[in-house]
C-alpha cells in the first residue's frame, strides 16, 4: 500500500461522494476552511496498486493544552471490509506518527471515524493502539432524513405537532430566506451570538462562520426566519455530495412561541430535495434520547419530529504521544461532565 498526498479536488471529491458514507468534514472545501484559519492539512490518499481504496484529510489542530493531530469523519474507504479497514488505518497511523514527528510539538493523535458503533470496527482501532477520547469532537449520534421519498411523505411522516407547527408558522405569516452574501452571514452570527449566551455554549466566531460559507462557494446557505420584519430564527445547512447537513442554528427567546424554526427545516429539507440530495442529517442528536435533563432533549425533540432514522457512529479515538496528553484529558472528561452530554 501506498500513501500520497492528494492535490487534486477533484480527484479528492470524487472519491469521498462517491462512497455510501461521507460528511462534508472530509471535504476538500473543509480542508481549505481549516488551512484558512491558520491549521496545517494534508490531504492523504491509500492505493494498492495504483487504485485509490480511501482518503484520510489530516488536519494538525493549534490548541492551548498542546497541539494535535485530528481526522475528522473519517478515513473514508472504499471497500467497507473489516480487513481492508485495518490494513488502511494501520498505514495512516504510520503516517500520522511520521507527521508528528515531523511537526514536533503533537501531543497526541485523535480520529472521529465513520463507521458504525460497533464492535468489529472499535477492535480495529484497539488493534492499533487507539482508546477512546475523553470527548467527542463531531457528532456521533446523528439524526437523518432520507429525501428519496415524495414531498407528501415526507410531510406524513413528521409527528403530528411538527406538521401542524410548519402550517402554522406559513399562516402566521414567517418568511424564509437564504443566501450566502456578508449581511445573511453578519444577521446569522447576530442571532447565533444571543442563542450561545442563553444555552451557554461557547460560539464559533463570526471570522469562522464566513469562511465556512466562502470555502463552500455556495454550497453553504444561510437560512433566516423573518416575523414582522424581525430575523428570528437562523441555521446553516451545508450541501456535500448526497446530503445536506444542518450545521449550525440559532434561535431568539424572544419570539419562542413562534414556530418560525419548524417552517425554516422544511424549507432547507425541500431545498435539499429539489437539488438532488440524498439525505438531510440534522447532525447531533442526545444519546441517550429518554433523559429529560439532557441538555439537548429539547433539541432532538424537535430533529425526531421531521422523522428518519438515528445512526450511531463510533466515539473518537485517541493515540496519545506526550505525557502532556493527560492532562488534556482530564481538563477535556471535566468539560464533557459540566456539559452534562
Amino acid at each position: 500500500m501506498q500513501v500520497r498526498e492528494i492535490k487534486d479536488k477533484n480527484t479528492w471529491d470524487g472519491f469521498i461522494t462517491a462512497q455510501k458514507e461521507h460528511t462534508f468534514l472530509h471535504s476538500a472545501a473543509w480542508g481549505e476552511l481549516n488551512r484558512a484559519m491558520g491549521d496545517n492539512i494534508w490531504n492523504l490518499g491509500f492505493y494498492e496498486s495504483d487504485k485509490l481504496i480511501a482518503v484520510a484529510l489530516v488536519i494538525k489542530v493549534h490548541a492551548r493544552r498542546g497541539n494535535f493531530l485530528f481526522v475528522p469523519h473519517g478515513p473514508i474507504f472504499k471497500e467497507q471490509g473489516t480487513r481492508n479497514k485495518g490494513k488502511v488505518l494501520k498505514e495512516l497511523t504510520k503516517k500520522l506518527l511520521e507527521l508528528a514527528k515531523q511537526e514536533e510539538d503533537i501531543v497526541f493523535v485523535r480520529i472521529s471515524p465513520l463507521l458504525e458503533d460497533l464492535e468489529e470496527n472499535k477492535k480495529i482501532f484497539e488493534e492499533v493502539g487507539y482508546r477512546d477520547a475523553p470527548i467527542y469532537m463531531h457528532a456521533e449520534t446523528t439524526w437523518q432524513l432520507d429525501l428519496t421519498k415524495s414531498e407528501e411523505e415526507l410531510m406524513m411522516g413528521m409527528r403530528k405537532n411538527t406538521r401542524n407547527l410548519v402550517r402554522r408558522a406559513e399562516k402566521d405569516g414567517v418568511e424564509i430566506i437564504s443566501g450566502t452574501d456578508e449581511k445573511f452571514i453578519k444577521d446569522f452570527f447576530n442571532l447565533y451570538k444571543e442563542t450561545a449566551g442563553k444555552h451557554g455554549f461557547t460560539p464559533f466566531s463570526e471570522k469562522y462562520i464566513k469562511e465556512e460559507i466562502n470555502a463552500f462557494n455556495g454550497e453553504a446557505k444561510v437560512y433566516l426566519a423573518k416575523y414582522n420584519g424581525k430575523i428570528i430564527s437562523g441555521a446553516i445547512v451545508v450541501h456535500y455530495g448526497t446530503g445536506a447537513f444542518y450545521h449550525h442554528g440559532a434561535s431568539s427567546q424572544e419570539y419562542i412561541k413562534i414556530p418560525a424554526a419548524y417552517l425554516l427545516q422544511w424549507r432547507a429539507i425541500l431545498d435539499a430535495k429539489i437539488g438532488g440530495r440524498m439525505l438531510y442529517n440534522f447532525w447531533g442528536i442526545a444519546k441517550n434520547e429518554e433523559n429529560k435533563k439532557h441538555p439537548w432533549h429539547g433539541l432532538t425533540f424537535f430533529k425526531k419530529g421531521f422523522g428518519g432514522y438515528r445512526t450511531d457512529y463510533l466515539h473518537a479515538q485517541d493515540m496519545p504521544l506526550s505525557k502532556k496528553y493527560w492532562l488534556n484529558y482530564l481538563i477535556e472528561k471535566i468539560r464533557l461532565l459540566k456539559r452534562g452530554v
